[in-house]
């Protein structure tokens, strides 16, 4: 059982544990927090604050602060990591530009396994993601593009040479 700030109660075999400083530390700073919350006279301060400063053994401590309500808990953000495949994707997605078309799949890949991922545990890098899924698909787009673009030049080159401005030749 703990009571306080982390103090184990008199009867759970820590109570004849020798306290720290950093213990006693803790149960004034605790008594400090009742005191401004008005849950303490100065009288019952100053004895209390006299007994954990001269506590001996968690047990003493706990003496100090067990009938005081536990103080405020400041809850600690848990960390959140950033999703490594959102990490990949995004890194597909920028070598394309280095290594030509060979990321692009991955980009992809990697960018659809990422958002759901990052969708199931919460995980960072949504926006990274998406980037490289982007890019990838840009990819994709201008290569379709590129690909038409040299078929109709090769199957219609008449017509290309027909729409070109003055002074332009179409090589046949």
């Amino acid at each position: 059982m703990v009571v306080g700030q982390g103090y184990p109660a008199a009867g759970a075999g820590r109570g004849q544990m020798r306290a720290a400083d950093a213990d006693r530390d803790r149960a004034v700073s605790f008594l400090a927090t009742a005191y401004t919350e008005g849950r303490l006279g100065k009288d019952e301060y100053d004895s209390r604050l006299e007994s954990a400063l001269s506590a001996r053994t968690y047990g003493d401590l706990d003496l100090v602060v067990t009938d005081l309500p536990g103080a405020r808990v400041t809850t600690a953000r848990p960390v959140t990591t950033t999703n490594g495949l959102a990490v990949a994707s995004l890194a597909c997605g920028l070598a394309q530009f280095v290594f030509g078309p060979l990321p692009t799949i991955p980009a992809i890949v990697l960018g659809h396994v990422a958002r759901h991922q990052i969708k199931r545990t919460g995980e960072q890098g949504a926006g990274m993601a998406l980037a490289g899924l982007l890019l990838g698909w840009a990819a994709v787009v201008l290569g379709i593009i590129a690909i038409a673009g040299l078929a109709a030049t090769a199957l219609f080159p008449g017509v290309i040479s027909a729409a070109c401005p003055a002074g332009w030749t179409a090589r046949r």
